[in-house]
């Protein structure tokens, strides 16, 4: 079974049939240039934990104005949790296996990401 990791923590994998575009870490994104607004869900593929290249898609794709559902599936762990929702990724998609060896209070302990994104360093002061 797939558990959904989101800020609030563990749930089932929703059984919709809503049709996921499934990317790995070295598919171009110029085919998507122009099709983005009709998917309503992508998910990356993490073949492995110390594979970040995830991160730069979905910063990309968002950058790109895709504004559906993005999920981190495969071998993230709950220390790259916050990394995930900064880059853009609204969920993590793991294997039940990988929620017993980190259980739902690691990933809601990297829930706060906004409190701890080094990026207001490089904000003007008001």
């Amino acid at each position: 079974m797939t558990i959904l990791v989101t800020d609030r923590g563990f749930s089932p994998l929703p059984a919709t049939p809503t049709a996921a575009l499934d990317l790995t870490p070295g598919d171009d994104l110029a085919a998507l240039a122009g099709r983005l607004q009709g998917l309503s869900l992508i998910r990356i593929a993490f073949p492995s934990a110390g594979d970040g290249r995830g991160f730069t898609l979905a910063r990309r794709l968002r950058d790109m104005g895709y504004r559906g559902a993005l999920h981190a599936t495969g071998a993230v762990i709950a220390d790259q949790y916050a990394m995930a929702r900064r880059s853009g990724f609204d969920a993590v998609e793991i294997p039940e296996a990988m929620a017993h060896r980190q259980p739902e209070d690691q990933w809601l302990f990297r829930a706060d990401w906004q409190a701890h994104d080094p990026r207001h360093l490089l904000r003007a002061p008001a």
